[in-house]
């Protein structure tokens, strides 16, 4: 199974939520925001949604700065 993440493509073994590709990225306990096919994702939901081939990811992850 193959899916976009920030425009690259990104294999996966088999199916797996936004928690599980977050966790293989070493972003599981980071500040994130997280588009699944263009639709904004709560945190909350990371856990239930379902990756499927040909997805569209995109991660921003979140810095504080000054």
């Amino acid at each position: 199974m193959s899916i976009k993440v920030n425009g690259n493509e990104h294999p996966l073994p088999n199916e797996t939520t936004i928690q599980g590709l977050l966790s293989d990225l070493g972003l599981g306990d980071k500040p994130v925001v997280v588009e699944h096919n263009k639709i904004a994702i709560f945190p909350r939901d990371y856990m239930t949604t379902q990756l499927s081939s040909g997805d569209s990811i995109e991660i921003i992850t979140i810095a504080a700065g000054g």
